[in-house]
């Protein structure tokens, strides 16, 4: 072992300088060098940092860089993120996205153009004219429909939800608010008054009967009977036709 090499190093070094820092790394760690102004320092670490993707060898595990425009890498052809000003595409930093993919701007990565879709329309509506169904002949009808996906920044816009035409209907009278039911009410308030005069009449009309039959029997109670009037032959004398 070299007179500055030591093994009785810390932080995962297998081996270690006091110039160098970390020359080996303890099993399944990494090995990274760190420049400290124009010195470089060797480190072992459990995983690599940004900007270094790992790798593996039989002696020895090694952090290396990734390229220029990536932050993070999987291996030195495969970017997972890349660094401002760059997009991410299949594993790769671009500066622009390819033709049918759009930068998204919130992931930095080229995405797909997603345009609007619509909703089927809905069945028109009644016809009408300021609010109302009745009292003219001339008024509008609507439909509508529903935005079920909203595109992306480059897909195509929304088409309108809303569409309104000319529609004629047969001219009719509006019923003022709550007429319709005060003449309901007035009607059944008439028919129950028109039952209740007639159920008097009829009670009247008994009583009055009975009150009559009860002032004939009185009046055949009072009275006293009349005796038969005598025969009239029977009561005259005999006349003497002698003289």
């Amino acid at each position: 072992v070299h007179p500055n090499v030591s093994q009785g190093c810390q932080g995962g070094c297998a081996t270690c300088s006091d110039y160098n820092g970390c020359l080996s790394c303890k099993p399944r760690l990494f090995f990274v060098l760190e420049r400290i102004g124009m010195k470089q320092i060797g480190v072992c670490l459990s995983s690599c940092p940004s900007g270094y993707y790992g790798t593996r060898y039989p002696d020895i595990n090694k952090c290396a860089k990734c390229k220029a425009d990536c932050d993070t890498c999987f291996t030195r052809n495969f970017c997972t993120k890349c660094k401002s000003g760059f997009y991410l595409y299949s594993g790769k930093c671009l500066e622009k996205c390819p033709d049918g993919l759009e930068a998204n701007n919130h992931t930095m990565e080229c995405t797909s153009i997603v345009h609007c879709e619509a909703s089927e329309w809905s069945p028109w509506s009644p016809c009408t004219k300021k609010g109302k169904t009745c009292g003219f002949k001339r008024g509008n009808e609507v439909r509508v429909r529903e935005i079920v996906q909203h595109p992306s920044a480059r897909g195509n816009p929304c088409p309108a939800t809303s569409e309104s035409r000319k529609c004629i209907v047969q001219r009719k009278r509006c019923q003022k608010e709550g007429k319709g039911k005060k003449n309901k009410e007035e009607k059944r308030k008439k028919s129950n008054k028109d039952e209740s005069k007639e159920t008097r009449q009829e009670s009247k009309g008994r009583a009055a009967r009975r009150q009559n039959r009860e002032q004939r029997e009185n009046n055949n109670k009072t009275q006293p009977k009349k005796r038969k009037a005598p025969n009239k032959e029977q009561n005259l004398a005999p006349v003497d036709t002698a003289h």
